[in-house]
């Protein structure tokens, strides 16, 4: 995701490369406060990208890992964000943080109605903790922090590691694999009865930026599509796209995850004008091909 930000603020809005500063995980741990303290020092504005993710599998095996890491590195980087004066600080939360039983679209009113969905709790919680210090920090010191929101994610560039992979990566390579190795079916997780709302990286990118430049209340936004798709719907779409014909083997023994997840996104729309605009099989078919590609390219090394 950072990239793709790094990308629209240089490209769509003009800021020099410069001006950018980018600290990714390999050189700058996060979980240190020492680090936080180091990257914030005469900065203006800070978006809060990092996190440590995963699909349900990761979930499962890394809660504690999950809850942490994540809670560290919100609450030392926004803590440092406001000693040093930075004069914005954006957070990115997750529509894991929701309620596992949620109105669908999910309203951000509903956000404290509930737990959310078992297998991703660590995680969600600890993204929702960034809200809360935002609130209180806007309260007792002023500090101008916003909260977003983002639905499951999409796009070149992705993690397709079968360990740590979310729905769409993880499905993609199973399927190549799949036709690599000759073998005429596949088994996702699941029935396929749950849903999910995808939103195409470039367009988070983009309601990032616009949240940057136009939005400074206390109140969490969505960031979505506003429409949703089953399970079982979306493999036969990228059955379909990466021309496999094979028989779909559904692994009932694994989770489905939360039912449902489809975002009311009127209030991005209303405060900031966002709307998506990248078609979901445009966006699959992208992303397909640079998953190819760079399979190709791995293979050729």
């Amino acid at each position: 995701m950072g990239s793709y930000v790094f990308e629209k603020l240089i490209h769509s809005r003009g800021v020099p490369a410069r001006n950018i500063l980018i600290f990714r995980s390999a050189e700058c741990d996060l979980t240190k406060e020492e680090n936080c303290r180091k990257v914030v020092q005469k900065i203006d504005i800070v978006i809060h990208l990092a996190a440590k993710v995963g699909g349900i599998g990761f979930n499962q095996k890394f809660p504690a890992d999950l809850f942490e890491d994540n809670l560290l590195m919100g609450v030392q980087l926004m803590r440092a964000a406001r000693k040093a004066g930075v004069e914005k600080f954006v957070a990115i939360g997750t529509v894991c943080a929701y309620p596992k039983f949620t109105p669908v679209p999910f309203p951000e009113s509903y956000l404290y109605c509930g737990y959310p969905e078992e297998t991703n709790a660590p995680y969600g919680l600890a993204k929702l903790m960034l809200h809360e210090q935002a609130k209180a920090n806007r309260k007792q010191h002023g500090f101008n922090a916003i909260y977003l929101l983002p639905v499951n994610l999409y796009g070149p560039r992705d993690n397709f590691s079968p360990k740590s992979s979310h729905v769409i990566p993880g499905l993609i390579k199973k399927v190549a694999d799949a036709q690599e190795e000759g073998r005429n079916w596949i088994d996702p997780w699941g029935t396929g009865e749950a849903s999910r709302e995808f939103l195409h990286v470039e367009d988070c990118a983009e309601a990032i930026v616009l949240a940057t430049e136009k939005y400074n209340k206390p109140e969490p936004v969505n960031i979505g599509v506003g429409k949703d798709i089953k399970i079982k719907n979306l493999v036969e779409i990228i059955c379909r796209l990466m021309n496999f014909n094979g028989e779909i083997r559904w692994n009932k023994t694994k989770p489905d995850g939360q039912p449902e997840r489809r975002l009311d996104t009127t209030r991005a729309e209303r405060e900031f004008g966002f709307k998506a605009t990248t078609d979901f099989e445009t966006g699959l078919k992208k992303t397909i091909d640079w998953y190819l590609n760079q399979r190709a390219q791995d293979i050729k090394t």
